[in-house]
């Protein structure tokens, strides 16, 4: 999914956003209630992540507007606050949830989940299969033929992406913003590298390459070359 989230507090906005990245999420982050307010406008999101207390704007103010606007992007309200009438007050400003601070992060996840599936937003199969390749999302794990493959972090989301995408041929540009939701250069070699270290993951010891090169165009998983 694509995320807004709407924290001020940055070392929380971290935590959460690199929690929400490495499940495979696109986060577009706001440090206060006018950034927030301006993105959320613009739209493009399938969730929105927002702190109830911020600076400049309100959450609360943030959620009437959005919804005086018409915007019907599910909101998932965080809050220190957790009485009875702060609650009650979130959900009557429009928002569809509120969670109390602190939180933990899998419940944050599936309240999401359960808000995307409410709104028409189908998640995604947690298990990807491609020839003799499975990944496993819900429990982070990848296997070829039954023997477990390691991969870090960064490597199990390009995996991901490309097996989403398999026998697609997938642009150096789409993986820059699906997988590192980056808008630069795309000569720039982070993509040569990571590909390389996948394809030795993957492919090496295994008869039967399941990772292309599309010269002059991009990569593609695949049980044909």
């Amino acid at each position: 999914m694509k995320i807004l989230l709407v924290e001020d507090d940055r070392r929380a906005a971290e935590y959460l956003a690199r929690g929400l990245t490495d499940l495979g999420h696109v986060i577009t982050h706001a440090y206060d209630g006018e950034a927030g307010l301006t993105l959320a406008m613009a739209g493009g999101f399938d969730a929105i992540v927002l702190d109830r207390m911020l600076p400049k704007l309100d959450g609360l103010e943030i959620v009437k507007r959005l919804r005086a606007d018409g915007a019907s992007v599910p909101v998932l309200i965080l809050s220190a606050l957790d009485e009875v009438d702060e609650r009650i007050q979130g959900l009557r400003a429009g928002g569809d949830d509120y969670l109390t601070k602190p939180y933990h992060l899998e419940e944050l996840t599936a309240r999401l989940e359960a808000l995307a599936r409410r709104h028409g937003e189908v998640a995604p199969s947690s298990r990807v299969v491609i020839a003799d390749l499975e990944l496993d999302t819900r429990n982070r794990r990848v296997s070829r033929a039954g023997r477990k493959i390691e991969l870090t972090a960064r490597e199990f989301q390009l995996l991901e992406f490309l097996m989403r995408h398999a026998h697609q041929v997938v642009t150096r540009t789409m993986i820059l913003e699906g997988v590192w939701d980056y808008h630069f250069d795309p000569k720039t070699n982070v993509i040569d590298v990571h590909i390389s270290r996948l394809r030795q993951a993957i492919d090496k010891g295994f008869e039967k390459p399941l990772l292309h090169t599309v010269r002059g165009a991009g990569y593609t998983i695949s049980e044909d070359p």
